[in-house]
């Protein structure tokens, strides 16, 4: 009678799943967990400046980065809400600061992932308002000021720098009303360049902050 072979112990060992990006740093940022400590403003200007908006595909000789992106929309945000606090305007600038380890996902990709990918957006966002002793929920009418401050952004990097033609650009951002364009610059800067100005601004704002709090 033969007997059912005994089930032999397996040789392979369970595979960790790792959720955390190592840092320029040294840092080591949870995904799916992130903590205040582990965030650097230098890793966030590092990523920022080498992700490019428009997956890249924009006319010059560089990238326009999402560093560049977010200094022109708290540069927007200042012309709209000229009597914004320094922590609003910090806010601003740190809007998109989780696509330094997540990358920058064009709109139609981010509809196709779905929660997921807004989830871990989320989370960072709320660690990085920690780590920079900044509201960890941002108000309402706050959100509705930057999103029309990027909303004037996008219109203007699609017109100037994606190949947008004016109607259509309208059509998925509106139209910029209530500002004045001049004097926007949209060069787009060498990474380091982008890099630079993206911690000055930054720093300036964070020192104005600290003052303020005494």
């Amino acid at each position: 009678m033969l007997r059912p072979a005994k089930p032999q112990p397996s040789n392979l060992k369970k595979t960790e799943f790792r959720a955390w990006q190592r840092m320029l740093s040294g840092r080591r940022l949870d995904l799916l967990d992130p903590s205040p400590l582990d965030i650097e403003i230098e890793d966030i200007a590092q990523g920022l400046s080498r992700v490019a908006r428009w997956n890249g595909q924009t006319v010059g000789e560089h990238a326009f980065s999402v560093a560049q992106h977010s200094l022109l929309v708290e540069e927007i945000f200042g012309r709209i809400a000229p009597e914004a606090t320094t922590e609003q305007r910090l806010i601003t600038l740190l809007h998109d600061a989780p696509e330094y380890v997540i990358g920058d996902m064009i709109s139609p990709f981010k509809a196709v992932v779905g929660g997921d990918y807004k989830s871990v957006e989320l989370r960072l966002q709320h660690a990085i308002h920690l780590r920079f002793s900044l509201a960890p929920v941002v108000h309402q009418t706050l959100r509705a000021l930057i999103k029309r401050a990027d909303a004037i952004a996008a219109y203007y990097e699609a017109t100037r720098l994606a190949g947008f033609a004016e109607k259509e650009a309208v059509q998925f951002f509106g139209r910029p009303r209530g500002i004045n364009p001049e004097g926007l610059d949209l060069t787009a800067l060498a990474t380091q360049n982008a890099q630079n100005a993206f911690l000055l601004r930054f720093a300036i704002l964070n020192e104005s902050q600290a003052q303020s709090r005494g």
